[in-house]
């Protein structure tokens, strides 16, 4: 049986994928230098593995030789649910309120690629998810799933900018999509909201700034020029998802049961302070709060501890 966008598709969507697209296993000489520019400034921080395996960003045909399309994957993965209210919690991001979304995703795609082999012996096909050497944004674009909205998020116009991405490299050819307009306009939303100023400038962001980056990847103390400027996050930050128009008007409530729980909605800084490492590895087993490491973690609520006694002081 030939393997078209139509057998892709259907499978995909039975699997739960939400958005599939496809382009042209093509260079990315324009993302790439992009790329390049934001690495000369720093802007990644301390994330050094950005800076490898450039020429697979680059060229896909560096990972997988004979390749002839991308196919681009999207999960939704929104909870409409509030935060609870209260100085002893620190707030997580969305994308980590359930089980790790690798997980969910490895397996759906392993399931897709077992299906595809069946159909074509002749079949090949490497996929990551925002853990290897592809520019998972840039294809998603190229594959018409979404745009890169001013935030560096993709947004797509079914269900905003809550969606995981996954990308596909293949050797079969597919019917291609155009890639996405952008559909941001003049707004700033995103850009104005942020309480560290970590968007810079529209569609570039300074890692060094970002709650995200510097509650998670960052491995040493938070400076205290970020004193106040948390807004209660703990792991992560949603902010500028939170203020963006698309997502207050199109936010869709995900089908994955995976993504549904809520455990880790918010963290109680009093249980995280005084976690052992058993205990964390327990707690956080199938969850991406364990990127953080316990460290980090406490490191974070204590970060947040601190700022809310000095607010409070400088009320009294």
């Amino acid at each position: 049986m030939q393997i078209n966008n139509k057998t892709v598709i259907e499978k995909a969507k039975e699997l739960g994928f939400n958005l599939v697209g496809f382009a042209p296993a093509e260079k990315l000489n324009n993302e790439t230098e992009l790329l390049r520019r934001w690495l000369d400034k720093n802007y990644h921080a301390t994330m050094k593995y950005m800076e490898r395996n450039f020429e697979k960003r680059l060229d896909v045909k560096n990972i997988l030789p004979n390749a002839k399309s991308v196919i681009s994957l999207a999960l939704n993965y929104f909870c409409d649910e509030n935060f609870l209210d209260g100085d002893n919690f620190g707030k997580v991001s969305r994308y980590a309120w359930g089980k790790d979304y690798h997980l969910v995703m490895w397996q759906k795609l392993e399931e897709l690629d077992s299906y595809l082999r069946k159909l074509d012996s002749d079949f090949e096909m490497k996929f990551y998810v925002d853990a290897g050497p592809v520019m998972d944004k840039a294809w998603a674009v190229k594959a018409g799933i979404g745009w890169l909205g001013k935030h560096t998020n993709v947004i797509s116009r079914e269900f905003g900018s809550w969606i995981f991405l996954a990308t596909c490299i293949t050797n079969v050819e597919f019917e291609y999509n155009l890639p996405s307009e952008d559909y941001c306009g003049t707004c700033t939303a995103c850009i104005d909201a942020c309480p560290t100023n970590a968007i810079i400038d529209e569609y570039i962001i300074d890692a060094n700034k970002c709650i995200s980056f510097l509650t998670i990847e960052n491995k040493g103390e938070i400076p205290d020029e970020f004193n106040d400027k948390f807004e209660g996050w703990i792991f992560g930050c949603d902010i500028c998802q939170e203020v963006c128009p698309w997502n207050k008007k199109f936010s869709i409530v995900t089908n994955e049961k995976e993504f549904g729980m809520t455990l880790n909605k918010e963290l109680n800084l009093d249980e995280i302070l005084t976690l052992d490492d058993e205990q964390f590895k327990i707690k956080f087993a199938n969850s991406p709060i364990k990127r953080a490491k316990l460290t980090g973690l406490k490191r974070n609520a204590q970060f947040l501890r601190k700022s809310r006694i000095k607010v409070k002081e400088s009320f009294e």
